[in-house]
Parts: C-alpha cells; sequence; structure tokens
C-alpha cells in the first residue's frame, strides 16, 4: 500500500488490546519489524500510525458505531497506555506527522 499509494497517503490504525503489541505494530510500520523475523524488518516506512481510541481516530468516527463496535473495550483496557505507546513511535518514526 504504501509503494502503490505513497506512504503519506496511507495511515495505519491499530485495533490492540495490549500497550505492548499495539507498540509492536506500530514500530513494525514506522521503523521496521523489530524482530526481523518478518517482510518489514530493515524497511522503514515512516507511515503514521493511530490506536482507535486515539481522538484522531476516535472523532472521525461515528459515535453510535464507535460506541458499538469499541466502547466496552475502551471501558476495560488501559487506553492511556495503549496511546502513550503508539504515540511514541509515531513521533519517533513518522515522516509525516
Amino acid at each position: 500500500m504504501a509503494e502503490r499509494f505513497s506512504a503519506d497517503n496511507v495511515v495505519v490504525i491499530l485495533g490492540g488490546a495490549e500497550a505492548e503489541a499495539s507498540g509492536l505494530a506500530a514500530e513494525t510500520v514506522t521503523n521496521g519489524d523489530p524482530t526481523f523475523a518478518g517482510p518489514l524488518a530493515g524497511v522503514q516506512l515512516g507511515l503514521r500510525v493511530y490506536h482507535i481510541f486515539e481522538s484522531e481516530i476516535k472523532d472521525e468516527v461515528d459515535p453510535d458505531v464507535y460506541e458499538e463496535q469499541v466502547g466496552m473495550m475502551e471501558m476495560v483496557l488501559d487506553v492511556d497506555e495503549i496511546v502513550k505507546e503508539v504515540s511514541l513511535y509515531r513521533n519517533q518514526y513518522c515522516k509525516f506527522v
């Protein structure tokens, strides 16, 4: 997608339930696969990456749909920790923030 549409036209939206897993995914699409096990090992895409919990994304979703699809998870997960982890990689490696 990044090659086809150019990286500045791609936004990755994550929905992981744990900060560490979301951070790993965010690092993979920004700085490359840190485990060096997948096809993105060493490939720095620099894509914009957000978690569905972040206001930039949440505000773009119909409130009824968000509540139905995400609301319950937002109440039981550590939203602040997840957002902190994803934004860390976005702010550090994203070329298009």
